[in-house]
């Protein structure tokens, strides 16, 4: 199953990145420089960092979801992704961070204070209704937050500059810009799947897992750190797109058979592919302006989230 799954990512990937081809002929009958310009200065960025992110939300979201116990723990709900976004405003419009390298520093040192206060509310093995609420409450803050942030930015069109980025956007971004958000993302994702093996044993019980050799307190700052080091890079270029970390790892579980480490690749791969298939479908919808990405992800997303809150809530009621 996960070679198919690699198959038709490597598909959609392609299909990303060379759709719609008539762009690409139309440009090539003029000059063949410009269609290659048009491939690798305006198709390319936008096609890894469509997949980076979202693998990388795939991953951080089975990471989180493994630590915390719980299938809420995506870096959305938990406030990650808005502490991210919080982050690269404040670095980005007050303290005036134009290299895209600090600039994703500065979002994962947002996700990264977002996780640490939430884990600082609920601990590491809260109730679904628990880190539920104090989730929402993490991200509703931040969100409000990064609002004030941009509302007294000493720039007067800061709103407006922001409002497509922060609802998620892959237009336009530029080699520099992917290669900074994917490259500390990428680094941080490989060390998570390096921790898959102690996740599977976390899963045992703390108990258990500490005779196997698992310190469960030092595992879970390092995911925290790590996860959010993957998360606020990735936010601090794209904007924050909610609902991918919390669907993909859930998939993903099926197939590693409830495993939550060996669920980490799996999750990555289909995370990567929702992700695709969304911009696929906010490049092809006919309209004279673009959709924010975190649109469609909210409109196949906010149906399975309420499922899984339905599905636990009678689960606890029983």
């Amino acid at each position: 199953m996960k070679v198919v799954i690699a198959v038709v990512l490597i598909a959609l990937g392609l299909a990303h990145l060379l759709l719609p081809f008539s762009i690409i002929e139309e440009a090539a009958s003029v000059d063949a420089g410009l269609a290659k310009l048009v491939l690798l200065e305006l198709r390319l960025p936008r096609t890894l960092l469509v997949l980076g992110y979202g693998a990388v939300l795939g991953i951080a979201g089975a990471a989180l979801q493994a630590v915390f116990a719980n299938p809420l723990a995506s870096p959305d709900i938990s406030g990650a992704s808005s502490g991210a976004a919080l982050g690269a405003v404040l670095g980005g419009y007050w303290i005036g961070v134009s290299q895209p390298l600090i600039l994703a520093a500065c979002g994962a040192a947002g996700a990264m204070v977002a996780l640490g206060m939430l884990i600082a509310l609920t601990g590491r093995r809260a109730d679904s209704a628990t880190l539920l609420l104090a989730g929402l409450a993490m991200s509703l803050a931040a969100g409000a937050a990064t609002s004030l942030a941009l509302a007294l930015a000493p720039s007067p069109f800061a709103f407006y500059d922001a409002f497509d980025w922060l609802m998620g956007n892959f237009a336009d971004r530029s080699l520099a810009q992917a290669a900074a958000a994917l490259i500390p993302a990428t680094i941080a994702s490989i060390l998570l799947v390096r921790r898959s093996g102690a996740l599977d044993r976390l899963a045992l019980g703390e108990d258990v897992a500490a005779s196997l050799g698992v310190r469960p307190r030092a595992l879970t700052g390092e995911i925290i750190a790590l996860s959010s080091i993957a998360v606020g890079a990735c936010v601090s270029v794209a904007g924050a797109i909610g609902f991918v970390g919390l669907v993909a790892p859930i998939l993903a579980r099926r197939l590693s058979k409830g495993h939550p480490g060996r669920a980490l690749i799996p999750a990555a791969l289909i995370g990567a592919i929702l992700l695709a298939l969304s911009d696929l479908l906010v490049r092809s919808i006919p309209l004279d302006r673009p959709i924010p990405i975190g649109v469609v992800t909210a409109l196949f997303g906010t149906p399975i989230f309420l499922w899984l809150v339905v599905h636990m809530r009678r689960r606890v009621t029983a």
